[in-house]
């Protein structure tokens, strides 16, 4: 069987640190001291440039491809045959399209993706959200490591993870401050955990949910409160186990094509009697236990009460 030949894809917009986290992970971290031969493709000329005395020493190659139409597998499996390599760092251009890489993308036998990382820039992310949100979301989308580099005491840390999650839940998030140190200071939430009952706002929503979901244990016997629309249909597919409801909202991450439902499981033994579509004001109890719906264990509502409620004058949630 012929040994499988990794493929690191670094993802990002140019100027967001993929050169330096490459040159970082080969050079000062010694990824490559056990290795013959790397192989470097690069997609994109940044700021910083790698040195050939410093590739010399780790036996590493680099190759430029300047043009989507030229990362081609006849390209790639030249490379392959010249040099042999026992790894392959791709550096690809963060405004070519990534999803293909994934999708009907051939790569030459035996390589294959082992880990997809992307890079962002903290001081630049809402900014590319807001003005090119599929390009970045697609960068974003496969990672399973996102690195927030250039970050400060300003950057909103929660935000950040929420609007990641909300498109990429399995991504890890690494905070780097503009040192180049990992920022492990704890993320602040724009409400207060310690409280006997978590008042949640509509304007923390979805942050909220987000680190509920990603964080159960933390909320695991807590009380929480805050105003739902109601997921519970009586008849078809979407119709629920009797004694379970869903109360949720509507969130935005930042258009209208992004919108979705953010829902948790809620137990109630008197959910037949909470009408599909309706608002309502819960206070419930929340345990982390296991829940088919979450393939594993997840937060778990069980109201202490509920009350209905009037439509918000916004029906929509945002991570802001």
């Amino acid at each position: 069987m012929v040994e499988e030949i990794p493929i690191y894809l670094f993802t990002g917009f140019m100027d967001s640190g993929k050169t330096t986290l490459i040159q970082e992970t080969l050079i000062e971290n010694g990824f490559g001291d056990d290795c013959n031969s790397i192989l470097i493709i690069s997609c994109e000329d940044g700021d910083v440039e790698y040195k050939p005395e410093d590739l010399e020493k780790i036996h590493a190659h680099l190759e430029v491809i300047e043009e989507e139409e030229d990362f081609t597998t006849e390209k790639l499996q030249e490379f392959d045959e010249k040099y042999k390599p026992d790894a392959v760092f791709v550096e690809y251009n963060g405004t070519w399209d990534v999803g293909r890489l994934y999708d009907d993308f051939s790569w030459p036998v035996p390589w294959a993706i082992i880990q997809s990382l992307a890079t962002v820039d903290a001081e630049t992310f809402e900014m590319y959200m807001l003005n090119m949100r599929a390009m970045m979301q697609e960068n974003l989308f496969n990672a399973e490591v996102v690195i927030f580099n250039r970050c400060d005491e300003n950057t909103n840390k929660a935000k950040f993870r929420a609007t990641v999650k909300a498109f990429n839940r399995k991504a890890q998030l690494v905070y780097e401050k503009k040192d180049g140190e990992i920022d492990d200071s704890p993320e602040e939430l724009p409400f207060d955990v310690t409280q006997d009952v978590i008042d949640i706002t509509d304007a923390d929503y979805a942050l909220w949910f987000m680190d509920c979901m990603d964080n159960p244990k933390k909320y695991d016997g807590k009380t929480v409160k805050f105003r739902a629309l109601v997921y519970n249909p009586t008849d078809g597919k979407g119709k629920l186990k009797p004694g379970t409801f869903v109360p949720g909202r509507f969130a935005m991450t930042c258009c209208v094509e992004d919108i979705q439902f953010l829902g948790m499981k809620c137990k109630y033994s008197d959910a037949a009697k909470i009408t599909h579509k309706s608002w309502i004001d819960i206070e419930a109890r929340v345990k982390n236990e296991f829940a088919k719906e979450y393939k594993g264990k997840g937060p778990v509502l069980y109201p202490i009460s509920i009350t209905q409620a009037e439509k918000p004058e916004d029906e929509l949630v945002y991570f802001n």
